[in-house]
């Protein structure tokens, strides 16, 4: 009898993708779901980068493109990178990939090799363990809790750094929990890569949603022998709502980047070529536009805490960043992928069980809708917590 993939079977699929696809099928066949569990802003693209696109299809800009990406929008990579985040790079360290997702992927795949460990800081976002184990690693979690903001300390690291150590992955902005790590602390991070030798991979997605006047620090920015080994990832999903287009890149030494080029040319080929276009466009905007969406955000936050300081039973941090609110519902005495099915059947609220970032007593809430649907979701939960 045939066997299928061993690496693959031990693979969870992702439980954020799984729980918004069963809340958009109730959507669909009638029943008015209220979903706190999507994963991208609900934002129309901006009328530029549509433009962007369409011109480009009209203009039959519509075949392969080098498959690291398009020369102008590396380019353009390059500009925005030093602009924002201090950090220079050239063209040939750039790659364009499908996603900032798929950016990350190719990282693991280039650095990894088996008995590699790779750290990760819990609550991570779901895919992380995942691609680790894809690229043949070993996953090594650091434990955090409310008490510390969910961070993890120099001390937290030192204590999982061993020969084997590959890499550590830095999420600042963070999915689920929204933390932010500071100039000191990423600078403390960083240096223990430098000296214990082990790569760093700043996934930066959500660095233009930060709220309460807080400032992004791109780790790769803190020092020539930091930023020799950090890959930085990113892309145009979140900023811009541009979550369907598929375009992240990645920005980092010159022997990974060439691995990765390589690994692209024989997987995907080059990202969409509209799609480029629209990213083209999507890094000359405007940051009051940008602003406009953020702000938002931060008002929508402001509104998701006020209702959840009303449920004793659902315990918050406040988040920085992001557009998710991480909550501890220990109180409920039921674990996280309960209360998530109990609370959809019963109330037709969707919410991620927080087994998918690592903690089963915590779910999260993403206040990437509106305000009206924010009430009415809370007043929902309310009604369900009292029962």
């Amino acid at each position: 009898m045939l066997t299928l993939s061993k690496k693959l079977s031990a693979i969870k699929p992702s439980a954020t993708l799984a729980i918004t696809s069963v809340a958009k099928k109730m959507k669909k066949d009638g029943v008015d779901v209220v979903n706190f569990s999507a994963g991208e802003p609900d934002f129309d693209t901006l009328p530029h980068i549509k433009d962007a696109a369409k011109q480009a299809i009209d203009q039959g800009f519509t075949k392969y493109t080098p498959s690291s990406g398009m020369p102008d929008l590396k380019k353009a990579v390059c500009t925005k990178l030093l602009k924002d985040n201090g950090l220079r790079y050239n063209e040939s360290q750039i790659v364009i990939s499908s996603g900032a997702k798929h950016s990350l992927y190719n990282t693991f795949q280039a650095i990894c090799n088996p008995g590699d460990e790779v750290i990760v800081i819990a609550p991570y976002w779901v895919s992380y363990p995942e691609m680790i184990r894809m690229a043949g690693a070993s996953v090594k979690v650091i434990e955090t809790d409310e008490r510390n903001g969910f961070k993890a300390s120099t001390k937290d690291v030192k204590r999982v750094i061993n020969a084997k150590t590959k890499a550590i992955v830095i999420n600042s902005p963070s999915n689920p929990a929204g933390v932010i790590y500071n100039d000191a602390e990423l600078q403390a991070i960083g240096e223990l890569a430098v000296s214990h030798g082990f790569y760093i991979i700043s996934d930066e997605i959500y660095e233009k949603l930060i709220y309460d006047e807080k400032r992004h620090v791109s780790i790769a920015s803190l020092g020539d022998k930091i930023h020799e080994r950090t890959v930085t990832v990113n892309g145009v999903s979140k900023a811009y709502s541009m979550t369907g287009w598929r375009i992240g890149y990645l920005a980092g030494p010159d022997d990974i980047v060439k691995r990765i080029s390589v690994l692209q040319s024989h997987s995907t080929s080059n990202p969409a070529s509209i799609s480029q276009k629209g990213a083209l466009a999507a890094l000359s905007t405007k940051e009051k536009e940008i602003a406009k969406m953020r702000d938002e955000f931060q008002s929508r936050r402001d509104l998701l805490m006020k209702r959840l300081d009303k449920i004793s039973k659902m315990i918050y941090t406040k988040p920085l960043g992001a557009f998710y609110i991480y909550c501890n519902i220990r109180g409920f005495g039921m674990p996280a992928g309960e209360f998530a099915k109990k609370l959809l059947e019963e109330k037709h609220v969707a919410v991620i069980p927080g087994e998918a970032f690592g903690s089963g007593s915590h779910v999260r809430l993403s206040f990437a809708t509106s305000k009206d649907r924010i009430n009415e979701g809370m007043d929902r939960i309310e009604s369900w917590a009292r029962q």
